[in-house]
């Protein structure tokens, strides 16, 4: 894989009917925006507010247990966010809890362009691509998009939920994935919480809503699985939930 890849695939050939997405894999910041350095310090790099921590290790370990195929980022959403819709204006933060971006206090609508091209318009048209093949084959794909969310925002109040099961309009898969969590009773779970799941533009109104698949997105708090053993814990649990929702769906 060339290292500006914008995109990671994993088991492209999966047969599972679930695809995963992972939005906000990684904090890596290419070389070709700002040099490689957003201008802000490792340890502000290594917060949320970089990427989603221990998203991606719990998308590759669900990938491998469920034998499904994986999409994910390659970039931090500090350089472009792929989870917004091209004309939302959080698409380049300037700001975000607390932080000031250096390099995007004044990028320019030329640099927002560009990243466009090289990152965000990839990443979901590599969606796009496997979603396409799997109509074509028959094989209607159900997206399950998985994130991760920090305990507390700065000056905000705690958020006590494990995982947060996000939502819009269409809720053939959140609203059974809900009733499964709800009866692992050691599991507080928020019913489009800690954000709504309504974003228009976003990657589950662009894949999922516009095209009429069934689709979720999962929000586990990061305390919870920042180490890798923890990532694998909790895929472990997850898999089967997902096995018998998209099995549901299926009857």
């Amino acid at each position: 894989m060339p290292d500006d890849a914008p995109v990671e695939i994993v088991n492209p050939a999966g047969p599972a009917r679930a695809l995963l997405l992972c939005d906000h894999a990684t904090n890596r910041v290419p070389a070709s925006v700002a040099g490689g350095d957003l201008g802000l310090p490792a340890s502000e790099m290594g917060r949320h507010i970089a990427y989603d921590i221990g998203a991606r290790g719990v998308t590759l370990e669900l990938a491998r247990r469920m034998d499904a195929t994986a999409v994910l980022t390659r970039f931090s959403r500090l350089v472009i966010d792929p989870n917004r819709g091209e004309d939302d204006p959080t698409l380049v933060m300037r700001l975000y809890d607390g932080a000031i971006v250096p390099a995007n206090r004044d990028v320019s609508a030329a640099e927002v362009t560009r990243r466009l091209d090289a990152y965000h318009r990839p990443y979901h048209a590599a969606i796009a691509a496997q979603i396409d093949a799997r109509l074509a084959a028959g094989r209607p794909p159900a997206l399950i998009a998985v994130h991760s969310f920090t305990p507390r925002l700065i000056g905000g109040p705690v958020r006590p939920w494990h995982v947060g099961v996000l939502w819009s309009d269409d809720q053939r898969f959140s609203a059974p994935l809900i009733a499964r969590f709800r009866a692992e009773l050691d599991l507080c779970i928020g019913d489009n919480a800690p954000y709504s799941g309504h974003l228009e533009g976003d990657t589950m109104d662009r894949h999922g809503i516009r095209r009429g698949l069934p689709h979720v997105l999962i929000d586990i708090r990061q305390d919870l699985i920042a180490a890798e053993d923890d990532q694998r814990l909790w895929a472990a649990r997850l898999a089967p939930m997902f096995e018998d929702v998209i099995a549901g769906l299926e009857e």
